[in-house]
């Protein structure tokens, strides 16, 4: 899998309306990312997933909210699998393992609470 991560400049895009998906592209076979925010008591991130891409089980230490922007994806959360459609979202609890999946092609927002 390959994955590429780039940062935006909140500054950049602070006063104007934006259309989140229009700020990452798709790539074939890829995870894509882009921070928006990142400070110490938080981040928001951008992903495209390519169909069939995803993100292995792991955990994380800061709760998370996933918002799906378009496509559809299958998330587990501490065993608990799910299929989350466009316009859906799931908080991811801090210290439980989550597994994330593209069904189809899918752009995505990440929230991480860190405080």
């Amino acid at each position: 899998m390959k994955h590429e991560s780039n940062v935006v400049s909140a500054k950049s895009l602070a006063g104007r309306a934006v259309r989140l998906a229009d700020l990452l592209g798709y790539q074939e076979g890829a995870l894509v990312s882009r921070t928006i925010v990142d400070h110490k008591t938080g981040t928001v991130t951008l992903f495209a997933f390519d169909q069939g891409q995803g993100l292995s089980e792991h955990t994380a230490p800061y709760d998370a909210l996933v918002y799906l922007l378009n496509g559809e994806m299958e998330i587990a959360v501490s065993g608990k699998p799910m299929r989350v459609k466009e316009g859906e979202m799931v908080i991811m609890p801090a210290g439980e393992p989550h597994v994330l999946r593209a069904v189809e092609q899918k752009k995505m927002v990440l929230v991480m609470v860190r405080s």
